[in-house]
């Protein structure tokens, strides 16, 4: 992983009484060998309360033109998502955690790790050592492939005590070139306000109707035991269904949403009577419990959790069942639907599967074993079996007809 940064200015890292600083933006670059993945342009500015020998202070300082990208930057894959890591000053550090929907690209996660040890920036500090504070609601969130453009200055809250302000952004990730692209997303406070003339009535908007995305890939998702055999083993494609409310038309929509199985990491347990398998793509976690009924001798999946941060969410949506009674099959066979279905979880949240093929107990020898299918596919074939059936029927009554017809017409002429 190559990291860069290039050109900086900003004055000003600390001052007892405060700090007036005139910072410039700063621009950081993280590359994958001769590919840029990262470029930021950051005007950034730091406000810490932080506890002293006399009461509380306040340090105010601008990130420094010695910043920048540290070789903890990644530009993800496998399951990890992009990060821009900036480091500065004594032990301080800035990160940016990217995620994307395949649509939109965001940053999910911004944290900060500041040094109360370093008295040049800290004085008088009764703490001493590293803090980190994080947030997840950072509101920056542009098209993929497009450039998020922000010159207002626009103020996070980590907590209660730290506030970073960014002042003219100019940020892509998931870049798919060398240079940023031309396409920008602008940011709500850059966005010029439109008041409606007063005599006019107020206006009910709804939300347009959702394209549905196209069908799933397949994923292959496998746990092992500890001593590295397979324990369970599922192939299906997955597509999630939110009903949740929407930052950006400010109502609640349903979104629909593909699971990616190249983004996608798969975690879970497995036991002789319940195995778990948790998928992990970004900021979705969502996680399957299946059950043994050993007097029965079948299973099925008896629960379902899903915990999500989409780019269009308000707040982070979690929502789980764990009274289901789904996906039965016999142990020692494989659970096979090829076809489309929708399980149900709770009125807000649905998933539907594709090519589905599943086996979370007794797997031999890291192969599924024979399949038990659906319903829908034994509906399937027997469709075809019967409209079969019915036209050769059909062709066999048409011609016991003609022959019974012929039979007629020669006996009604006789020879004289």
């Amino acid at each position: 992983m190559t990291v860069k940064r290039s050109s900086a200015a900003g004055v000003c890292w600390t001052l007892l009484m405060g700090c007036v600083f005139a910072a410039h933006a700063m621009t950081f670059e993280v590359m994958d060998g001769n590919s840029t993945c990262i470029k930021a342009d950051l005007n950034t500015s730091f406000s810490i309360t932080y506890n002293t020998t006399n009461g509380t202070s306040a340090a105010r300082f601008a990130l420094p033109s010695s910043a920048a990208v540290d070789k903890g930057s990644s530009c993800g894959g496998a399951g990890v998502p992009p990060e821009l890591l900036v480091s500065f000053g004594a032990g301080h550090a800035l990160t940016l955690l990217f995620s994307s929907d395949g649509r939109l690209y965001h940053v999910a996660n911004i944290s900060l790790q500041y040094n109360l040890s370093d008295t040049s920036t800290f004085p008088q500090s009764s703490g001493t050592g590293l803090v980190t504070v994080m947030t997840n609601a950072t509101k920056i969130s542009a098209r993929l492939n497009s450039t998020y453009r922000c010159v207002s200055s626009v103020s996070i809250s980590l907590s209660t005590e730290v506030n970073i302000t960014f002042s003219d952004v100019r940020m892509e990730a998931y870049m798919s070139g060398a240079n940023r692209s031309r396409d920008e997303s602008v940011c709500s406070a850059d966005q010029p306000i439109t008041t409606a003339a007063p005599t006019q009535p107020p206006r009910t908007t709804t939300a347009p109707s959702p394209v549905p995305p196209p069908a799933p890939e397949r994923g292959n998702y496998t746990l092992t035991n500890r001593n590295g055999t397979a324990c369970l083993l599922a192939l299906m494609g997955l597509q999630l269904n939110i009903t949740h409310r929407s930052k950006f038309l400010n109502q609640t929509i349903s979104e629909v949403v593909n699971l990616q199985p190249n983004r996608t990491t798969a975690s879970g347990s497995c036991a002789p009577s319940v195995a778990t398998l948790v998928l992990t793509e970004d900021l979705t976690n969502l996680t399957f419990t299946f059950t043994l009924n050993s007097t029965t001798q079948k299973f099925y999946l008896g629960a379902v959790s899903v915990s999500a941060f989409w780019p269009d969410m308000t707040d982070r949506f979690a929502e789980g069942n764990g009274s289901l009674n789904l996906l039965q099959c016999s142990v020692g066979r494989s659970y096979m639907c090829s076809a489309e279905q929708t399980l149900s979880i709770v009125p807000s949240f649905s998933i539907n599967t594709f090519r589905l093929q599943l086996q979370p107990f007794n797997v031999t020898a890291g192969r599924f074993s024979a399949v038990e299918e659906c319903r829908v596919d034994q509906e399937n074939m027997l469709i075809p079996i019967i409209v079969g059936v019915a036209l050769a029927g059909l062709v066999l009554i048409v011609l016991i007809a003609y022959l019974i017809g012929r039979k007629r017409t020669h006996a009604g002429y006789q020879t004289i």
